[in-house]
């Protein structure tokens, strides 16, 4: 795995938390890279907004507020949106059956009070809805944007009840897909991010920290 991409990982996994700072000699050493390496792959990770460079201090993992976690929920509403419009139109049958199955596992997540199941297979879907519906540039930024609002995701996913909540809409998303209906699909994706969004703004206000 190329150095960017596994320094990324590190930080959407929650092993580096946010201001934990970066240091180029610990980097290099646990992922046994140069320094240069790690220096370039820092760069990048700085425009990509995962990680803020701090003057005379170096590099930290940036942390996301409240408001600008919803603004990017908002961002990814219009995103999310298009691309399950296009998935609708463009969905084979092996991925209905796919799509269906994930619809499963997720119901089976839920009953089971499997948290980290359920948020798994959430990721899942979103990643499946993005590749049938074949919009790369929507898929880029949606990928860039889940990078910097994972903290708050992670605290989403693990808030009780929560799941119950989404698991309606994770359904509606499949129904619509799997049906061919791209303005229901497009309907059902916003519907997501608007509870998305809420939930963010509630569990803040509890105090429970950042599973959509």
């Amino acid at each position: 795995m190329p150095l960017v991409e596994a320094i990324r990982e590190a930080i959407i996994r929650g092993e580096f938390v946010p201001n934990q700072r970066l240091v180029e000699a610990d980097l290099s050493t646990q992922f046994e890279a140069s320094r240069a390496s790690v220096r370039s792959a820092l760069l990048e990770l700085t425009n990509e907004g995962l990680v803020e460079r701090i003057q005379n201090r170096g590099a930290r993992v940036r942390a996301v507020s409240l408001d600008e976690a919803v603004e990017i929920s908002e961002v990814r509403m219009v995103l999310e949106g298009l691309c399950a419009a296009k998935a609708a139109t463009a969905v084979t049958g092996e991925e209905i059956r796919e799509l269906r199955s994930i619809g499963s596992s997720m119901r089976e997540a839920v009953a089971d009070g499997d948290l980290l199941g359920y948020s798994s297979l959430n990721q899942q879907l979103h990643r499946r809805v993005r590749e049938i519906g074949g919009q790369r540039t929507a898929s880029r930024m949606l990928e860039r944007l889940r990078g910097q609002n994972v903290r708050h995701q992670f605290r989403l996913a693990m808030h009780p009840g929560r799941p119950t909540v989404s698991l309606p809409e994770h359904l509606a998303i499949i129904d619509a897909i799997c049906t061919h209906d791209a303005e229901a699909a497009e309907a059902a994706a916003r519907t997501h991010l608007r509870s998305v969004i809420k939930a963010l703004k509630e569990v803040d206000r509890s105090g429970a920290g950042p599973a959509h």
